[in-house]
């Protein structure tokens, strides 16, 4: 699959944003994301936010590709993007598994890479790179913040369960490490996985109070449905990735009373998350998720950055993206020196808004959140 979008319209006032642009500022922009098979909608809501921000702006040229979630697939997009397209910035990864996979080998033949959702922690820490970008989180961060509430209101036994891949085990180290109960059952399943019969027997025989568990996409919502149908009573908390709008749709009212962590929700009172809330359901007839809020934000860079310097200029692209001068729909925005977000992780509760199964913000787990890797970042 293969779509191009050459997002040209009357003015860049339609961003809003009243943006001025560098001469010679436009930039081709290869976009690989997962827009078929399972976690497509991540992928479609990366892409749907970014080009809702983008929107308006012709100086920005925007090739997407599918990348299938196969990293295979996604190097030699990578490769089609870079010598045959001649991107000057390449974005749009969901999975870590294919951010590993692409990444690297992007930033080494020149490219930028802004990433609206994958952060490995190898890529925050040793395998840095001036020319990579994370403007979603590190891995490990709604996990860190999903460990100190627990361990603030007292939780005391928790069982962990992950997809055996890279985000699945960073985010259970980042639990762990902030976590000050016990830990008394932790399972890596199959990246892909939608039958979790074992699992909920051994949760089912743990003393755990709460069960801890990041499922990404269509494995959250059949683990979810099939542990509320089991009669297994303990408490569940998570990272918002298995408790986001699109799959809260569809997992329905077992998800009440979910508390989970993250960077965003519908409700963070700006007039940046507002108008993003707004023109988002009125431009695709749907309420946004946190991935549709990061490709949002992604294009935000980009276009704060293209305001100030020219792609060619590398140091002073690299300088301009740096600045995250623009109005994040989180708020509070800013990178690390490893090019990692600064940023609060708030803790949300899943409840019902009339007919509607959706989030709201029950305070901060983590204030001015920043990773742990970026000690071992040298640039």
């Amino acid at each position: 699959m293969k779509l191009r979008t050459l997002i040209a319209a009357a003015s860049i006032a339609a961003l809003g944003a009243g943006m001025a642009y560098a001469d010679g500022g436009k930039v081709k922009v290869g976009m690989i994301t997962t827009l078929s098979g399972g976690g497509a909608g991540l992928g479609i809501d990366v892409r749907d936010g970014f080009v809702l921000a983008a929107k308006g702006n012709e100086n920005l040229e925007l090739v997407i590709e599918d990348d299938q979630r196969k990293p295979d697939v996604a190097v030699q997009l990578t490769d089609k993007l870079i010598q045959s397209e001649k991107v000057d910035v390449l974005t749009g990864i969901i999975w870590s598994n294919l951010a590993m996979a692409v990444v690297p080998a992007a930033t080494a033949q020149g490219k930028f890479y802004l990433s609206p959702n994958a952060g490995p922690s190898a890529l925050a820490g040793k395998g840095c790179s001036p020319l990579y970008f994370n403007v979603a989180w590190q891995n490990d961060a709604f996990y860190e913040a999903g460990g100190l509430w627990a361990s603030e209101n007292g939780i005391e036994k928790v069982f962990l369960m992950a997809p055996n891949y890279p985000a699945g085990t960073d985010g259970m180290t980042g639990f762990k490490r902030t976590f000050k109960g016990e830990v008394v059952g932790e399972v890596y399943t199959k990246l892909g996985q939608t039958d979790y019969a074992a699992e909920i027997a051994q949760i089912r025989a743990s003393d755990a109070d709460t069960v801890y568990f990041f499922l990404p996409g269509g494995m959250g919502i059949s683990f979810m449905k099939q542990f509320a149908g089991s009669g297994v009573d303990k408490n569940v908390m998570g990272p918002a990735f298995s408790f986001d709008q699109g799959i809260l749709g569809a997992i329905g009212d077992a998800a009440l009373g979910v508390k989970n962590t993250s960077h965003w929700s519908k409700d963070i009172d700006n007039a940046a998350n507002k108008k993003f809330v707004a023109d988002f359901q009125a431009e695709y007839g749907r309420l946004p998720s946190l991935y549709a809020a990061q490709g949002y934000d992604t294009a935000l860079l980009l276009q704060s950055a293209m305001g100030k310097a020219d792609v060619a200029d590398a140091a002073a692209f690299q300088a301009a993206l740096e600045e995250a001068d623009f109005a994040s729909v989180r708020g509070d925005f800013a990178f690390a020196p490893n090019h990692h977000p600064i940023q609060d992780i708030y803790m949300r509760e899943v409840i019902k808004e009339g007919d509607v199964v959706t989030n709201k913000i029950v305070g901060v787990a983590s204030s001015d959140h920043q990773d742990v890797y970026g000690a071992d970042c040298k640039m």
